[in-house]
């Protein structure tokens, strides 16, 4: 069988031109060309991105070395071979200086099969190279805005835990008036839309901290249905094909997140209205497609499928839509962060993304997340519930007096009995001091001091063996430098947090059977 071979012949012979192309065919290759022999017709034949392009050397309109000039104007790399007659030894060194490829003499045809091999296979060989340079910057670039991101979020989360905690306490006092509960309730708003924006942060940095179980992706996008009827609005159709689907071992809350900002965009594309068609589904993929495609993987996939008959995505911009912070919203109505935390949870769950759009024919993500065996947990309905308090011993480790002491505030008033500390010594020496067991440890991932979370539990745990443990953390996984995966008997807090989320963790890791 032959191999296709697209080429840009520049000669002004026809039994020349016709004597190249069954040299090629003798060589294995089936060329499909065309012919140029002015300046004109080769730039406009170079601008088709030919795989190869062949010249004489002697054309009575027309140079080699002009020739060459006008493939380096259009930046493509396609490799050039100079076919002629007669050329010397001398000129030959020029010509292939100038940038040509090869020379190649006509009546050593013999040559031009090898020659043509060799040419396309450097050429693939610098675009692998390009493709991965290129790759690898995009991940540098990543991990400095993650690492950027990880550090602010830390920071933010507990200024925000601190603001949201104090909106709460407000917002259940029964004698604040009106106009003052107006107030706590937007301080309250601003508290959750800062939280957002920190968790989208850590999120499309691939720093978010997981919370995994076996999930069927079914239930999550029909757990969430009804929420996106109300975003997307009347004049967008909204439907959702289910088919069998194998569990995931996914963070359900991310899965939730990256079907809302998919969405969102989708309602932007529309302002006229349209139709939104969410689809899931397995799929077998293959080796030789994961060879061509370096963010794929060979196996077994579920895959979630989000098709808008929106305006599309202009071919320019295709490149940069999982870039954080690019928008082509107007300033105000959006951050460019919706994309980029799709990108980042994907990549979280071991999986990719593929996308088809077209200017005013719409645009199609699709989805795919490794499926995984045996059975998907049920999907939690969070629902309102009186949260108990306790007659419990806890000590509360945290660096930040304000959020330190809003946390013993929080917890002194559901009735347990705290002690407090800023690090993990000073837990140490309080925990000695104390006359009595310690029931719970609520403690930050890091801290100053030289002692983080994790290695204060250790501590802590050899004198009180049954004790419970909650960690808490702004800092994302990464930041943090530990495995901070929820486990069978600890539990993760992440800031920020509201007072009644705090105290239903506390209950629930208290009437926990599971010590360790």
């Amino acid at each position: 069988m032959r191999t296709p071979l697209k080429a840009l012949i520049v000669e002004d012979s026809p039994d020349d031109a016709a004597l190249l192309v069954d040299a090629l065919q003798q060589a294995g290759f089936d060329p499909q060309y065309k012919i140029a022999c002015h300046e004109e017709d080769c730039r406009a034949g170079m601008t088709e991105k030919p795989d190869i392009i062949f010249s004489d050397y002697s054309l009575p309109q027309f140079s080699v070395k002009r020739g060459l000039e006008l493939l380096r104007e259009t930046g493509f790399d396609i490799p050039f071979i100079v076919v002629s007659g007669t050329i010397g030894e001398d000129r030959a060194v020029e010509i292939l200086k100038a940038g040509a490829t090869d020379c190649v003499l006509k009546d050593r045809m013999e040559r031009l099969g090898p020659a043509v091999t060799r040419a396309l296979d450097e050429a693939r060989g610098r675009a692998e190279r390009l493709t991965l340079e290129a790759q690898l910057r995009e991940a540098q670039k990543m991990e400095s805005i993650g690492q950027l991101a990880g550090g602010l979020a830390h920071d933010f989360n507990n200024i925000l835990t601190v603001i949201q905690g104090h909106a709460s306490l407000m917002l259940e006092d029964a004698a604040l008036s009106g106009e003052s509960k107006d107030s706590a309730e937007e301080i309250s708003l601003a508290a959750e839309r800062g939280a957002s924006l920190t968790r989208q942060l850590l999120t499309f940095s691939r720093r978010q901290i997981l919370q995994t179980r076996k999930l069927n992706l079914n239930d999550v996008v029909e757990g969430i249905i009804k929420m996106l009827r109300r975003i997307l609005g009347e004049d967008i159709k909204l439907t959702f094909k289910v088919s069998n689907a194998a569990p995931i071992l996914a963070d359900g809350g991310m899965i939730e997140q990256v079907l809302m900002n998919l969405a969102i965009n989708a309602r932007d594309a529309m302002p006229k209205g349209g139709a939104l068609k969410i689809s899931t589904g397995i799929e077998t993929i293959g080796q030789a497609f994961a060879d061509q495609n370096p963010e794929a993987s060979a196996g077994e996939f579920v895959y979630l499928e989000v098709a808008d008959t929106g305006c599309g995505i202009a071919p320019e911009n295709v490149s940069k839509i999982f870039e954080p912070f690019f928008t082509t919203k107007e300033v105000g109505k959006g951050t460019g962060l919706g994309l980029a935390t799709v990108y980042g949870i994907v990549k979280q769950h071991r999986g990719w993304i593929t996308l088809q759009t077209a200017v005013d024919r719409g645009t199609v993500f699709k989805i795919f997340i490794p499926a995984v065996s045996g059975r998907a947990e049920a999907v939690d309905v969070t629902t309102e519930e009186t949260i108990r308090g306790g007659n419990e011993t806890i000590l509360v480790v945290e660096d930040q007096r304000p959020l330190r002491r809003l946390v013993c505030h929080v917890l002194e008033a559901y009735g347990y009995r705290v002690i407090e500390a800023d690090s993990g010594n000073a837990a140490l020496a309080r925990s000695r001091e104390h006359r009595g067991g310690i029931d719970l440890l609520l403690t930050d991932l890091a801290m100053p001091g030289g002692m983080t979370g994790r290695e204060l539990a250790a501590a802590l745990r050899g004198p009180h063996p049954k004790l419970r443990i909650v960690f808490t953390s702004g800092y994302s996984a990464e930041t943090v430098g530990q495995d901070v995966r929820l486990r069978e008997g600890f539990d993760f807090l992440q800031k920020p947090y509201a007072p009644r989320t705090l105290a239903r963790c506390i209950r629930e890791r208290l009437d926990s059977s599971r010590v360790i």
